[in-house]
């Protein structure tokens, strides 16, 4: 690639390109894949923002990973769970999108209005426990999979994506990083392509996914819990509010007051902006989900435990490509998700210190932010040092999320719901069924796998 070895203005020095020039330079070649797409196609592409890339996002290298095992665990049994998902999802979205963009604040920063202080950072400090892990689970992700296909040691990949994307993160703009978040979603069809390679029983797909299959064993309740952890994360309901926030920003509106209100015009583009995101999340699970089904589990080998070790076993069964094809997918889906696990933290502890904090500022002028920012990459590069199990890591961190996100989802109800918040443009009914159906759905999800792991251990 012309932009990663050729010197130019504003490098670090001959041949190295700075961050700034390096991202640049990188959405100008993501962007050429562009002339591809039809017309029509391309416009609709350009409309979406905030909501396409946090679905792409919640396809990271720990959903991978949870998903790779349920595909080679119970084979098509849980393809269900995509279509079960996908309106629970789109509803926390949509709320946390309509929040940012009718108060003018991310989600921290309302609920610091509303609510007591120990509330907002019991709620800060969920996000931080489970992001951490999500942190040093995808870095080491992304650094076993690239070590599969180039032979670096691991333990030099980690801290080398660590320093790259905190580089990206504090000498770039945010309308930069989100033109490349968004160009990097197109990685997720690597996954579409594996799955179609793997030569699967379609027949019995339908079936999967249309009847759904439930198993009474912790084993099975474990790995539901994990889907749901991974699909419905705490990360995602802060970082959507928070990117509506900063596309205002870029915008030109500067203050809460201008940003305050959203007209019905702006909320029906969110809306379609959410929908299409969470579509491609679930889209891309369910492929993974079904790529490992068929080519593992359908071979009698249900007892791998990361999205690397279903890459390695894929390359006999399906052949090179689904192999590559599933591994620089989770590659890709590092590089978008591990910035906005740190970001969505950054967002959220800054609002709640009600500091200044966007990535449009310069790290000397946000200097808590960026702190919170790098804090937050450097426990996820320790945890991957410390001994921690990469495996545990990947897995229980989805389950952690599952735990974790139904007192989050109370909160965004009730603010959503109220018209001293909201104004005018408080949930509808059936959006807010579906915010109290979320939460209860993830509450007894959790509850029940608890219970089971007690009484039946895995």
């Amino acid at each position: 690639m012309p932009w990663l070895s050729a010197a130019t203005p504003g490098s670090g020095g001959a041949g190295r390109p700075s961050p700034t020039v390096l991202l640049k330079n990188g959405a100008r070649g993501l962007r050429s894949v562009a002339t591809f797409l039809p017309a029509r196609l391309r416009g609709f592409f350009a409309d979406l923002g905030p909501g396409l890339i946090t679905g792409a996002a919640d396809d990271d290298p720990s959903g991978i990973s949870t998903y790779s095992v349920t595909g080679a665990a119970f084979g098509y049994a849980q393809l269900w769970t995509a279509l079960f998902s996908f309106p629970l999802m789109v509803a926390v979205q949509l709320m946390c999108s309509r929040l940012g963009m009718v108060t003018g604040r991310g989600l921290a920063g309302v609920i610091r209005r509303r609510y007591r202080r120990r509330v907002l950072w019991t709620a800060c400090a969920l996000l931080a426990i489970a992001n951490v892990f999500n942190i040093g689970a995808d870095l080491g992700g992304m650094a076993e999979a690239t070590e599969m296909v180039t032979g670096i040691d691991s333990r030099i990949l980690v801290p080398a994506y660590a320093a790259l994307i905190v580089s990206l993160l504090f000498w770039s703009s945010y309308r930069r990083i989100a033109r490349v978040f968004k160009w990097l979603t197109l990685v997720l069809f690597a996954y579409v392509g594996a799955g179609i390679l793997a030569a699967p029983d379609w027949h019995a797909i339908v079936r999967a996914t249309l009847v759904p299959h439930v198993e009474p064993t912790a084993a099975y309740i474990a790995t539901f819990v994990g889907i749901l952890g991974t699909t419905i994360s705490p990360y995602l309901f802060f970082w959507q509010a928070g990117q509506e926030v900063e596309e205002e920003r870029a915008r030109g509106r500067r203050t809460v007051a201008e940003r305050e209100g959203a007209t019905g015009v702006e909320l029906r583009r969110a809306k379609v902006d959410v929908l299409t995101g969470m579509f491609l999340s679930n889209f891309v699970m369910y492929f993974v989900i079904l790529t490992t089904a068929a080519s593992l589990h359908a071979h009698g080998v249900t007892e791998i435990t990361t999205a690397q070790q279903a890459a390695e076993a894929l390359r006999p069964l399906a052949g090179d490509r689904a192999y590559w094809l599933f591994t620089l997918g989770i590659i890709g889906t590092g590089m978008l998700s591990v910035p906005i696990l740190a970001g969505s933290c950054a967002y959220a502890i800054a609002e709640a210190g009600a500091w200044r904090g966007s990535l449009d500022d310069r790290p000397k002028d946000a200097r808590g932010f960026y702190a919170v920012l790098a804090i937050a990459m450097g426990v996820g590069l320790l945890l991957d040092f410390a001994g921690f199990n990469a495996v545990a890591m990947l897995f229980w961190s989805a389950v952690v999320n599952g735990i974790l996100a139904p007192p989050l989802i109370v909160l965004v109800v009730l603010l959503t719901s109220d018209p001293k918040v909201m104004g005018a443009r408080v949930n509808g009914r059936s959006l807010r069924l579906l915010g109290w159906t979320t939460a209860v759905v993830m509450a007894v999800a959790a509850a029940v796998m608890m219970v089971t792991t007690i009484v039946q251990p895995a």
